[in-house]
């Protein structure tokens, strides 16, 4: 066998690694002995989750000496504050210590003369105790409980001699079983009363009664907020669970953070690792599923970026930029309907031979639910794959009433949720402490049968009883209930009343005034109080120290909860209530304090801070226009749901930048500019989605359009893709007249180049360059270099195809980009690799200029790419191969790239796993950097550049690069 370079570079490293092993073991064998009486600190704190150093004592001591801050100085991470110091030991001394321990024998007189230090509330070091004593450890159901449980398992068995333990997997798997349960259990703390019918109907629609057929269309449960439509579906599941313990289900929460309802991977992602848990025996397979979901996810995240950076150009948006969207959007599709359709055999398998019911239930799916969502539209596609190969799936989702889309293929079920009945309601309130039942009947008669309004009568009801007062007081205060059209307008006015009752009776006269103004604002903070409450609220704060007292008296009472470090907010759901009711009263204290926010917020930097001036101009009904000044990227995350508590024209206004839905009274009277933005963004998804008719109806609601609007781009493309050509045109032709002369420079260059791809696609090659000339022009004169280089790469790319164009374009495409400051290139990698992929030819170093600075894009498609060009060039020239796997094994590591055998450094071809191994350095992060070794190679062929120029115009939907093999 003959011994290439490959072969001689690893034999090295393997020596060298093997020489390095030796000098580690001799290194730990000379580390330096530790003194007795730091293993004996060590000892006294291995059994401790973190402790006091000053307090920490040795078995023995009559009183600690405080020399452990000494001894275990460099043992250790401390936390808290320098009064309340915490010390915690580092995980390999903490093993160490445990190990070095004679037995439990040891263990207990350590843990034993340390006694005074164990925190308060139960946890792992009084499990260690009990278990040295003599206890039985024994599993519990609590997710607290077995998490401390298992800690101190860990822990005990590297005691020598230790014994009687649980066994740790068993543990860490009802662990996870708990955790599973555990958001379940949460949303069930307070008391759940009623809705016997409800549930009947979710047991009915599981079995497959309501339906009268499997498979079962989605089921969406709608109503206010507050109702309980979260509890009812946690009841359902847990009551499900203990009827008919061991079917499949999934719960997804779209509030947390991990979850995206814009990612339905995501989704497939937490429903192949909650059936993993749920079925142990399969969790492997399980487990790789959902490794692969979380690549996707990451692979989707960097295409999507990649659409949202072509459309973030002119020159860019209305070609390459909406076919990317589109083309992600199918891909996407299919990634997600393969994964699905695993995830769902591999179900079948672990249930088999029995066929039960499989629920998914939504929670939090509100976002999603538009009619032009591609969320949506690919949830839809999701259920569908899942349902074809689990047809028992059973699909029940917490949200808006069924919103339609086109590309739903079944009309959704609905449960609406509604009041409590009487009995129900009486039942809540007593649960809920009111002793009284005669008085609770009253109060329910009073109140209705609203759970929120329930909970604040009980707990306006239990105030009034620690007081002594009589409750015909509470209940006399309380409107009568009229007819029905009023329903939610006295719910509202109760809620209000509630709300005002308990405020009132806040014991602090200084807490209680700021208690109701202080609702306007979104977040207190202590300088908050300081700067913008007191003064309104009229209060005398002279220092940080009295606001800080405010603060924490603020902090203490039930209606507000944590929104951050030394922030506090008021609940939501009665927030939302009061800022509704705000009476003339204080209608003038409430506009004070908001005129004091905005100027306390537009001194400060910041998004956050930002965010907050924007939403109190809103909320003063600043013009929208004059509002979007102040705008700055990432405030609309921050004003996620603050549409709510706003006036439509400021609704909308939000709305256009968040994207998403716009209820009706939104729209409008939403200013026509905001009304555009956000019909522009439900016409782009649409068009992504292939939905041109809808998209057109979309477009003809609310004409004529401002002379810079999107929609003008947007209708010529949709008559087009509707196969109205002409009249595409004609449009396209028009709206660049109309937006030159109102000055929309920027709408004029898009306009040109849409009009000018029309003229091509329609043969009009001579009228393309023109338009395309007009562009650059254009983007020269507005000084815009990037967008004068993307028309420039369209006058490049005709003359390519076309007999006619511009000739030198690729010439003057190349000195453009040599020309160009990287700062600015950096910032569009989409162009960047589009350019260098069109140049290369003229500019060898364009490809390596242009990896060096913007990278190759992620996902597969560009190492298949990749991976064919190399394969190719070595195939024309098998020399190649010995500098090739030295490129590949200073990037990928030798044990990897191994050539076959008899091949190495001579005839032959690249191993077939060479796109693995292009994904190993990828993964190692070293991708762009073979890609570069690669183009130094001496390649006559110019497989290797054509293959990295393809490769650059990976996913970009747009045309790709003539090398000698092609793409």
């Amino acid at each position: 066998m003959s011994t290439g370079p490959s072969e001689a570079s690893g034999s090295a490293r393997s020596e060298f690694g093997a020489r390095l092993r030796e000098e580690l073991r001799a290194s730990a064998a000379r580390e330096p002995a530790v003194s007795g009486t730091r293993r004996g600190y060590r000892a006294a704190a291995c059994l401790l989750s973190c402790f006091d150093p000053r307090r920490l004592a040795l078995p023995g001591q009559e009183r600690p000496d405080g020399r452990a801050a000494v001894e275990l100085v460099d043992d250790c991470t401390a936390t808290g504050a320098q009064d309340r110091v915490e010390w915690t030991l580092l995980p390999g001394v903490r093993e160490t210590a445990l190990r070095s321990l004679s037995g439990p024998g040891e263990a207990l007189r350590a843990l034993e003369s340390n006694l005074a230090v164990l925190p308060d509330e139960p946890g792992p070091e009084h499990l260690c105790l009990a278990a040295l004593r003599g206890g039985k450890l024994t599993p519990g159901d609590d997710a607290e409980q077995l998490a401390d449980l298992l800690q101190a398992v860990l822990w005990l068995r590297l005691i020598p001699g230790m014994s009687g333990l649980p066994e740790v997997g068993g543990v860490r798997a009802r662990l996870e079983r708990a955790r599973l349960m555990q958001p379940l259990e949460r949303l069930l703390r307070d008391p759940f009363v009623g809705r016997e019918a409800e549930l009947g109907e979710l047991r009915g629609f599981v079995d497959g009664r309501a339906a009268g057929r499997a498979p079962s269309p989605p089921l969406v449960i709608h109503g206010p907020g507050g109702v309980g439509k979260s509890t009812l579906l946690a009841a359902f599941l847990l009551d499900s669970l203990r009827r008919t313990p061991g079917f499949p289900f999934t719960y997804i929460d779209f509030e947390r953070p991990t979850l995206s309802v814009h990612e339905p991977v995501t989704l497939i992602a937490e429903s192949a690792r909650q059936l993993g848990i749920q079925y142990p025996a399969f969790r492997a397979a399980f487990d790789v599923l959902e490794d692969e979901c979380r690549r996707t996810a990451r692979s989707q995240r960097a295409r999507q970026e990649q659409v949202v950076q072509l459309r973030g150009l002119a020159t860019t948006r209305a070609g390459p930029g909406r076919r990317s969207s589109e083309q992600f959007q199918l891909s996407a599709v299919e990634e997600e309907t393969e994964l699905v359709t695993r995830t769902a055999a591999l179900l079948r398998r672990a249930v088999a031979p029995a066929d039960p019911p499989f629920v998914l239930v939504m929670d939090s799916f509100e976002e999603a639910q538009y009619r032009a969502s591609p969320a949506l539209g690919r949830m839809w596609a999701v259920f569908g794959a899942l349902r074809q190969a689990y047809p028992r799936l059973r699909v029940i989702a917490s949200g808006r009433a069924p919103v339609g889309h086109p590309a739903q293929s079944a009309v959704p079920l609905e449960i609406a949720l509604g009041e409590l009945d009487p009995d129900s309601a009486v039942a809540l309130l007593v649960a809920c402490g009111v002793r009284d039942a005669e008085a609770a009947r009253l109060l329910a008669e009073r109140v209705g049968g609203h759970p929120l309004s329930l909970k604040l009568a009980a707990r306006a009801a239990l105030s009034a009883q620690d007081r002594g007062e009589r409750l015909d007081t509470l209940i006399g205060g309380l409107p009568a209930r009229r007819r029905r059209f009023f329903r939610r307008v006295d719910q509202m006015l109760v809620q209000g009343l509630l709300y005002e009752r308990i405020l009132h009776h806040i014991p602090d006269e200084e807490v209680r005034r700021l208690a109701h103004p202080g609702l306007v604002l979104r977040v207190i903070t202590p300088e908050i109080i300081q700067e913008v409450l007191a003064v309104p609220c009229g209060l005398r704060v002279d220092s940080p120290e009295d606001a800080r007292r405010l603060f924490d008296a603020l902090a203490r009472i039930d209606l507000v909860e944590p929104a951050g470090p030394d922030a506090v907010r008021h609940r939501p759901d009665v927030r939302a209530i009061m800022l509704r009711l705000s009476g003339s009263d204080r209608a003038a204290v409430m506009r004070d304090i908001e005129q004091r926010a905005v100027a306390y917020y537009a001194a400060r930097d910041g998004v956050q801070a930002r965010a907050e001036e924007i939403y109190h101009r809103l909320r003063l009904n600043e013009s929208p226009r004059a509002v979007e000044e102040r705008w700055l990227p990432g405030v609309e995350r921050l004003l996620v749901g603050a549409q709510q508590e706003m006036n439509p024209r400021a609704a909308g206004l939000i709305t256009a930048h968040l994207g998403g839905v716009a209820p009706r009274k939104v729209l409008a009277e939403a200013d026509q500019e905001d009304w555009e933005r956000i019909a522009a963004r439900e016409v782009e998804d649409l068009l992504a989605q292939g939905f041109a008719e809808e998209a057109l109806v979309r477009l003809g609601e609310r004409r004529p359009w401002t002379p810079c609007s999107a929609l003008h781009s947007l209708w010529a493309e949709t008559l087009n893709r509707l196969g109205r050509r002409a009249e595409a045109r004609a449009a396209a032709s028009d709206a660049v007249a109309e937006a030159g002369k109102a000055g929309c420079a920027g709408r004029q260059l898009e306009l040109l180049l849409l009009a000018a791809r029309l003229d091509e696609e329609a043969g009009e090659a001579t009228a393309a360059d023109r338009r395309l000339r007009a562009a650059e022009d254009l983007a020269v004169s507005l000084g815009q270099d990037l967008e004068a280089m993307g028309a420039l790469l369209a006058r490049a790319r005709l003359a390519a195809r076309a007999t006619a164009g511009d000739r030198e374009a690729d010439a003057r495409l190349a000195r453009r980009l040599r020309t160009l400051p990287d700062s600015a290139l950096a910032g569009q990698p989409a162009l960047v690799r589009a350019v260098a992929s069109q140049v290369y030819p003229q500019d060898p170093g364009a490809l390596d200029h242009a990896v060096g600075l913007v990278g190759l894009p992620e996902g597969d498609e560009a190492l298949e790419l990749l991976g064919g060009g190399v394969r190719r060039a070595v195939e024309a020239r098998p020399a190649l191969l010995g500098p090739l796997m030295e490129a590949l094994d200073r990037t990928a590591g030798p044990e990897e790239t191994e050539a076959p055998e008899g091949k190495a450094g001579s005839e032959g071809t690249a191993p077939a796993d060479v796109t693995d191994i292009l994904r190993l350095a990828r993964e190692r992060g070293t991708l762009d950097d073979l890609a570069r070794q690669l183009l130094a190679l001496p390649d006559d062929s110019g497989e290797i550049a054509a293959g990295v120029a393809a490769a650059m115009c990976a996913g970009s939907e747009g045309d790709g690069p003539a090398g000698p093999g092609g793409p």
